[in-house]
């Protein structure tokens, strides 16, 4: 009895060792994806499910523009199987690629295949970096990451592309709705300005500043950072005050990843209420409403709908 007792209690040591090896062997075995946006980072979680370990070189609130690297993103990105990136500039100074090129990482660059807006500056033609603004093409960016971590992971393949379909879906509900809020706004009080000029797509795609060929207005250009394309002219700011008094806008909106000071001072110049604060470059907080990209685009409408039609949703 004392043996059997003994072999029983060794085959269940021995069984759970075996489990344990097995899970941490499943553990190890998953790729991992290192995206260098929260948003990004969605995208790739609602694609990959579980098989994936993906991780997210900003946090949320984090400005994609004006970010420097540190020592624990680049032991991050070692650890990479594939790196995806944004790209168009939205990574200041491009430390994405970097990181990735210095890693011997592969990068996948989302926005490959967007015909991007064109922004005059400077006296040249640069492309804006934040497409995922147009929900439609958000899709580009979902395509480009199944295949590229098909390729990585071929066996994962129609998981990925099941996915794929159901999160595609959603988009494109997600893109209805955005229309018919927005429709609760009349033509004429359809201005939306914002601290920078992350928000050409949105104004291109659902009809917002006419009198501006539906682009943003924005006291500081594309770029937070110190790049081309960035930084607040006296003329800008003038234009974007004598623009606001005459247009009559309701309101203006600051964002959740820039300084909130200067919009608050062109405000305050042009005798306009601050309508709240737009998700832009960074998606909410972990809990937060705006934690996915799905969630914030859906905060954000809800939120210009109010402020410009005085709408109570």
């Amino acid at each position: 009895m004392k043996y059997r007792r003994l072999r029983l209690w060794m085959g269940i040591g021995l069984f759970s060792m075996l489990a344990s090896l097995a899970m941490a062997q499943e553990k190890v075995s998953k790729p991992v994806l290192v995206a260098s946006t929260t948003q990004i980072a969605d995208f790739a979680r609602q694609i990959v499910g579980d098989r994936c370990e993906v991780e997210c070189i900003l946090a949320p609130g984090a400005d994609p523009h004006t970010y420097s690297p540190t020592p624990e993103d680049v032991k991050l990105v070692l650890r990479a199987d594939l790196c995806l990136e944004n790209g168009l500039h939205l990574e200041g100074k491009n430390w994405m690629s970097t990181l990735a090129k210095d890693a011997g990482k592969p990068i996948l660059t989302c926005t490959d295949g967007i015909a991007p807006i064109e922004i005059a500056e400077g006296g040249q033609s640069l492309p804006d970096p934040h497409a995922w603004f147009s929900v439609r093409n958000v899709a580009r960016y979902v395509n480009n990451i199944v295949k590229a971590v098909t390729e990585i992971d071929p066996a994962g393949k129609s998981g990925y592309e099941a996915r794929a379909t159901l999160y595609l879906n959603q988009l494109r509900v997600l893109d209805a709705w955005t229309k018919e809020q927005l429709n609760r706004i009349p033509t004429e009080q359809r201005i939306l300005v914002t601290s920078h000029d992350a928000f050409n797509y949105f104004c291109r795609e659902y009809r917002f500043n006419k009198d501006n060929d539906y682009l943003s207005l924005a006291p500081v250009g594309w770029s937070t950072g110190s790049e081309v394309g960035a930084g607040m002219t006296p003329k800008r700011r003038t234009n974007v005050v004598n623009g606001l008094k005459e247009t009559g806008a309701k309101a203006v909106f600051v964002e959740t990843s820039v300084n909130p000071k200067l919009i608050r001072e062109i405000a305050r110049e042009a005798g306009v209420k601050i309508g709240g604060r737009l998700y832009s470059d960074s998606m909410g907080e972990e809990g937060s409403a705006g934690e996915s990209y799905i969630g914030m685009m859906r905060e954000n409408v809800l939120l210009i709908v109010r402020a410009l039609s005085g709408s109570t949703n």
